[in-house]
């Protein structure tokens, strides 16, 4: 009970303490913090809950990996609104992602094929390509919209809609893989990941927590890239312009 009830008091003060320095630096959705911070609570234990059964029945894992790639898609779609096509080229970036990289790492096997393990590498892996599929498709909307101009002149030219955006494409790409690129450059160094602490946490030895952290970051960047690159495909060859008033 008392544990419970220094997580419930250590959580408050933390989500407290969020809002206070947003408030008073004047920045915008408050809320959004308070609904973060209580669907991340209410999430997990739920989850919690589930991957008992999962673990108790192994075969009920296709349907957590299911939830988690529906969710993981339905998200990264809802931060593109407005640009024809997100939910195709969300879907198939995700998609491709998750399922070259956890194929690969259960397929060859890189680590020990198990539930456990099988679950903790999806979430990774699919949540990474959600956020590179988001901060793709942002970065390349907000590109179409600032360099309109350049893509109507390449297009005078001659050029196709694809050729016109490449670049543009390209870098949206890029730089959605930063995060990932800058994590995994500095890992041991400024963090220690939640997969390694996890994994010792949960009693595995430092070889083998350090082996799967660096599976998971490899991982996490080739699907990002598959994501990002699939993402920048799909969208980069807009019918219509952004409005560079929007």
């Amino acid at each position: 009970m008392a544990d419970a009830l220094r997580l419930a008091g250590g959580l408050v003060l933390l989500t407290g303490l969020t809002l206070a320095v947003l408030y008073i630096a004047q920045i915008p959705h408050l809320r959004g913090v308070v609904e973060a911070a209580v669907r991340a609570v209410t999430q997990l234990a739920l989850v919690a809950l589930a991957l008992r059964g999962v673990f108790a029945a192994p075969l009920a894992v296709i349907a957590v990996l299911a939830v988690m790639f529906g969710v993981a898609a339905w998200t990264a779609r809802s931060r593109l609104p407005g640009m024809a096509g997100r939910g195709r080229a969300v879907v198939l970036g995700c998609g491709a992602g998750s399922i070259v990289v956890v194929g690969l790492i259960v397929g060859l096997p890189i680590l020990d094929r198990n539930v456990r393990d099988l679950v903790a590498v999806s979430g990774i892996v699919i949540g990474g390509t959600m956020t590179a599929a988001s901060l793709t498709g942002r970065r390349l909307a907000e590109g179409l919209r600032l360099r309109r101009e350049e893509i109507e002149g390449w297009i005078a030219l001659g050029a196709t809609n694809r050729q016109a955006v490449r670049d543009i494409a390209r870098t949206a790409a890029y730089e959605a893989m930063v995060p990932v690129l800058d994590q995994t450059r500095t890992v041991g160094l400024v963090t220690l990941p939640g997969a390694f602490v996890g994994a010792l946490l949960g009693g595995a030895s430092v070889v083998s927590a350090a082996k799967f952290q660096v599976v998971v970051l490899v991982g996490l960047m080739c699907a990002e890239a598959i994501s990002a690159a699939t993402v920048a495909y799909v969208l980069g060859a807009p019918l219509t312009l952004a409005d560079p008033a929007g």
